[in-house]
């Protein structure tokens, strides 16, 4: 893999084109807003098939798209707590509050 190593990175910085789901939001800009749950590829169902396709795809360059899926959105989810952590109008409006919130 050291060999490809140009190749892997251009495949982790490819799976940044997840934030064209931005440009179906509503304001487009939002700077209290987190992404995780809110977007369509940033909600759990997409989530959960980059966690499949992370652990079960045998094909090392997708399961690479996977891996980079999955790091974009652990990122995205710690500038959410970062964000949380000043705002907790932010966190109660947030999807991630639904999750975690079963009886609401």
């Amino acid at each position: 893999m050291r060999q490809h190593w140009k190749r892997n990175w251009l495949i982790l910085l490819s799976t940044m084109l997840v934030d064209l789901d931005h440009v179906f939001a509503d304001p487009l800009f939002d700077p209290n807003r987190c992404g995780i749950g809110y977007h369509p590829l940033h909600s759990a169902i997409p989530i959960f098939v980059y966690v499949l396709g992370a652990i079960f795809i045998k094909n090392s360059i997708i399961r690479l798209i996977f891996i980079g899926l999955l790091f974009h959105m652990f990122t995205d989810f710690i500038d959410c707590l970062w964000m949380f952590s000043y705002c907790e109008e932010c966190y109660t409006s947030s999807e991630i509050y639904k999750w975690l919130n079963f009886s609401d």
